[in-house]
């Protein structure tokens, strides 16, 4: 079998937790920052999972996660 490659774009947005699920970054924390509030901006600080649909299209992009 030949090896599958990774697609490069997905593994520096993705990674995988202990469990197998697939985590993300949250949108909206890369620019115009300064209207935001402190608490949107705390909360868009945390990782957020993969939808279990989306999942699936990640998985095939990643297939050595």
């Amino acid at each position: 079998m030949p090896k599958l490659k990774t697609r490069k774009a997905a593994a520096k947005r993705f990674r995988a937790t202990g469990t197998g699920k697939i985590v993300r970054r949250k949108a909206f924390k890369s620019h115009l920052l300064e209207h935001k509030s402190s608490n949107k901006k705390r909360g868009l600080r945390q990782s957020a999972l993969v939808c279990e649909r989306d999942a699936d299209n990640v998985r095939l992009m990643l297939p050595y996660l």
